[in-house]
């Protein structure tokens, strides 16, 4: 029941002029206490005004009360581009950005309950051995000896890491960041210990033992003219500490290649990848040591320590059991305390992050979620709501950028953004309660009223993908057939073994093309143009239509504004606060000489076209491949972005297109898509569907990991994971197509199918 606001009780968060991004002057009254979703089509000012305007400003704020000295310990927010904005109360963000983390950052630490249970073992544990410290994987007294509490053994092959052929000065290190002339190599270089010229194989027994295992010795080095006191370190110490400590994912990919051909990660032998010492170790309650639990999975964990009865304990297991529940509750209930947040979903961060809030005694504060219901299935859907709900019940505004109707329909008030994409959105086309978004004609009022039809003849299958006994992770001997030549939906509960499926098994067995969130790291310089190929191009016809050097239009060459080095912007360090970014005041932020930008391409010089969207590019460019790029950037629902729109700055579903954008000429390939749907309206779900027939319909064969149910219904087979998430997932519970999905009872997949079918969801 939607619950209705008294806004002259609470009043309102106002905001006035906004105009943040591709905001024109937005002006709004959003309800406090009560629960907010802003909707609208993808890149329609939703973020921008949530985020970067009521958000920013209220971090700012808070920010502004502490001392200089703290701020420099604090994130830098510059304020926002509104007129005004009154009535903010402290923000709390829980967005989709994952949690990171080395190796030592786990499911138990990030939310406090491997602490609670380590406290709990100090109590009761027997034999005792200690204080809860004593139980921490990340303190001296409880961790392992030999691993150091990460739970796994690295060993390096020397051989791959250095020629012992070549001298140092011929690059007798072979690891990329050790190239010669680069830093780390200069420190060894330039140390005294060595003849630069002699090869490593004519080194003396001490001189190798200096080279590879030297424990840190300070050293001075001339740079640049000047004598530097640096540190000297051998290189297996050096390089077990800046790479084999640190999450491989994190790493740059050429980096991460070198560094699987180096190194091997095994489990620890001595603990057993426990990460703990045999002290830690040997302290029981109930039979169970303290690395026992923290493996189990959530759901069993909580019911385990609910066994334990202890008087002088009540209040601790009392709050064990709530953190553990509250997991269960959101649906994380599969995961374990031992989890690495790194390798945690952005969906999952998101979850976790919510949890930790949970239990807070703070009120009157306001809650920011990023599309939280990304990664839960339709059955999960009205658990996140009621937490929702409770957060407002608390005394809180929650704000909630959001695309599923499920969500929306709890919202006490609307702000529909629109009425499109980039330039054509950033305006408020609708705000009040839901049913007057029904009636507002919007795009999401006409997308809250509509469904995808139930596919009634999907294709035939031109052969079959086969996986055999798969046991990855959750999965229990899974063998399944996966049609080839058509759109396959692999669906189920959250934690119920898809991923495991598709993304862990199938690139094993075929060449598969992942079409995912992430991209190659770039650099600030990085935009949709160099990116996509067409900056090369239209540099060559400014260059052909003014008879000069294309080089001159490049904003990394000849061209470049002098000052921001073609930046467009300045970066001042402030040493240990974080840098101050100001557009250049020599180029206006334009990139490029004054000379340059004389040259004229139909009357537009080179920064012009880069302020283009790429729908405007479209109109404005004839040339037969700049149109192919920007037609596709285009169907994928991209024609809002700018040319010059750096890299860095896009969403993971914005990624996920643009990849997609790359690959709608292809043919005969198989294609991985995880959760494509993630950061889309409804109306661009339907586009997205539209691209992925004519992927299947250029011959290929498309598995989509989703939850969507517009896209169960549209696919021409479906196997669905389950029944439940965790132990009690990893098997095929059903495999045909949507049609005979509805009919299946023992699936929530089908369930869901068949009331949206209905109109019921």
């Amino acid at each position: 029941m939607t619950h209705l606001p008294n806004t002259n009780l609470y009043g309102f968060i106002e905001v006035r002029g906004a105009r943040e991004n591709n905001l024109k002057g937005v002006s709004v009254d959003i309800p406090k206490r009560h629960i907010t979703v802003f909707t609208g089509v993808s890149g329609s000012g939703k973020s921008s005004l949530v985020f970067g305007t009521i958000a920013a400003e209220s971090q700012r704020l808070l920010n502004d009360t502490f001392s200089t000295f703290v701020q420099g310990f604090l994130p830098h927010y510059g304020q926002p581009d509104a007129d005004s904005l009154h009535n903010l109360s402290a923000a709390i963000i829980v967005d989709q950005k994952r949690l990171g983390g080395n190796s030592r950052s786990t499911v138990g630490t990030i939310t406090d309950t491997y602490s609670l249970l380590r406290l709990l073992y100090s109590r009761i544990g027997q034999p005792f051995v200690g204080g809860s410290y004593v139980f921490s994987f990340n303190d001296p007294q409880g961790m392992c000896p030999d691993c150091e509490g990460l739970g796994f053994a690295s060993s390096i092959d020397l051989d791959a890491l250095i020629d012992r052929d070549k001298s140092l000065n011929e690059g007798a290190i072979l690891f990329p960041t050790f190239n010669v002339d680069s830093w780390y190599w200069h420190i060894f270089a330039d140390s005294g210990f060595f003849d630069t010229d002699k090869k490593l194989r004519d080194y003396s027994p001490d001189e190798l033992d200096k080279l590879l295992n030297l424990e840190e010795t300070k050293i001075k080095v001339m740079v640049g003219g000047k004598a530097m006191n640096l540190t000297y370190e051998g290189l297996l110490p050096k390089f077990k500490r800046v790479y084999l400590t640190k999450d491989i994912d994190s790493m740059q990919p050429h980096i991460r290649t070198a560094l699987e051909g180096v190194a091997t990660r095994s489990v620890c032998p001595t603990c057993g990848g426990t990460r703990l010492n045999q002290t830690a170790l040997s302290s029981m309650v109930h039979g169970k040591n303290i690395a026992e639990c923290a493996a189990m999975e959530v759901v069993d964990l909580a019911d385990f320590i609910r066994t334990i009865t202890e008087p002088s304990v009540a209040p601790l297991v009392h709050a064990l059991v709530d953190k553990l529940d509250n997991l269960v509750y959101i649906g994380l209930g599969y995961l374990n305390l031992n989890r690495e947040t790194s390798t945690l979903s952005g969906g999952e961060s998101q979850r976790v992050k919510m949890v930790r809030h949970l239990g807070s005694s703070l009120t009157d504060m306001t809650y920011v979620f990023d599309e939280p219901s990304v990664g839960l299935h339709p059955h999960d859907v009205h658990r996140l709501n009621e937490l929702l709900q409770q957060l407002r019940d608390k005394g809180n505004t929650v704000l909630v950028v959001e695309h599923k109707p499920k969500v929306i329909a709890i919202a006490d008030h609307v702000v529909d953004m629109g009425p499109g994409a980039g330039r054509s959105g950033g305006e408020v086309v609708y705000e009040g309660n839901l049913d007057g978004l029904l009636q507002s004609g919007t795009l999401t009022g006409q997308h809250m009223r509509s469904r995808q039809p139930i596919k009634q003849t999907p294709r035939q299958a031109t052969g079959t993908l086969r996986i055999e006994h798969a046991n990855l992770h959750n999965l229990k001997d899974v063998s399944v057939d996966i049609p080839a030549g058509v759109l396959t939906v692999v669906t189920g509960v959250a934690g119920s073994g898809k991923s495991s499926l598709i993304n862990g098994c199938l690139p094993t067995l075929y060449p598969v093309v992942a079409i995912d969130q992430t991209l190659t790291r770039g650099s600030k310089r990085s935009n949709l143009a160099t990116n996509s190929g067409m900056l090369d191009i239209i540099r060559k016809q400014f260059a052909t239509a003014n008879k000069v050097s294309p080089a001159l239009f490049s904003a990394n060459s000849k061209g470049a504004c002098p000052e921001c080095n073609g930046l467009g912007a300045i970066y001042t360090d402030l040493a240990f606060l974080d840098p101050v970014i100001s557009t250049c005041e020599a180029c206006g932020g334009k990139q490029f000489t004054e000379e340059v930008l004389e040259y004229k391409l139909n009357g537009k010089s080179i920064s012009d076209v880069l302020s283009m969207s790429v729908v405007e590019a479209s109109e404005f460019f004839k040339d037969k491949a700049l149109k192919t790029i920007l037609t596709a950037l285009i169907d994928v629902g991209l024609g809002y972005l700018t040319l010059r729109q750096p890299l860095t700055t896009l969403s993971g579903g914005e990624r996920q297109r643009l990849k997609l954008a790359t690959e709608l000429g292809s043919t005969s390939q198989i294609y991985i898509l995880d959760e494509p749907t993630t950061g889309l309206h409804m109306y661009d779900v339907d586009n997205l569907i539209r691209l992925l027939d004519r992927l299947v319909d250029n011959g290929s064969s498309v598995i989509v990991i989703e939850h969507n149910l517009s896209v169960i219904a549209r696919a021409d087979w479906v196997i669905d994971m389950g029944p439940g998430a965790g132990h009690e997932g990893g098997r095929v519970i059903f495999e045909g197509t949507p049609a005979e999905l509805i009919h299946a009872d023992h699936s929530f997949t089908g369930q869901f199918l068949r009331e949206h079918a209905e109109g019921r969801v």
